[in-house]
């Protein structure tokens, strides 16, 4: 079996079978994205508990590359503190805009290797980073709101 079609086999299990998937309470910060050029649209949530990302759960819609990367994605992030989860959303971007010609860490992007195929296709790039974008903005506000809240 060749690397690519390992890699697409990572990705449609992903998309079969959604992990975390299913908006779940409580919940620190909610987002919403869209990726107005295919129309795959992402609801996010993420709970901070005990200085890590205790949860994340999603619901949306759109080809099986946005909902297997957001499936990867929240099995990397959960369980490691916010800004881990926000430098593994770097090193994803960073791969995505590679064009394909990167060297990702597999040990630390582990699953979300598979998508490095898809940044030679620059109209699917958006659709690999909207549950990350999502997760970026979702953990930020999350912060901005336990700051928020305990300085009341």
């Amino acid at each position: 079996m060749k690397v690519e079609d390992l890699y697409q086999e990572i990705i449609l299990d992903h998309y079969r079978a959604k992990h975390h998937s299913g908006l779940r309470d409580p919940f620190d910060a909610e987002v919403h994205h869209v990726n107005p050029t295919c129309g795959d649209e992402l609801t996010l949530r993420v709970r901070l508990t005990d200085g890590v990302v205790g949860d994340v759960s999603y619901e949306g819609v759109g080809c099986s590359i946005s909902q297997a990367s957001t499936s990867v994605m929240s099995d990397l992030v959960i369980g490691k503190p916010p800004d881990d989860g926000l430098e593994l959303h770097e090193e994803f971007l960073s791969m995505m805009q590679s064009k394909g010609v990167g060297e990702p860490d597999e040990d630390r992007l582990e699953d979300a290797i598979a998508f490095a195929g898809v940044a030679r296709f620059p109209a699917r790039v958006k659709c690999a980073l909207l549950g990350w974008s999502a997760f970026k903005d979702a953990v930020l506000r999350a912060g901005v709101e336990q700051t928020t809240k305990g300085t009341s």
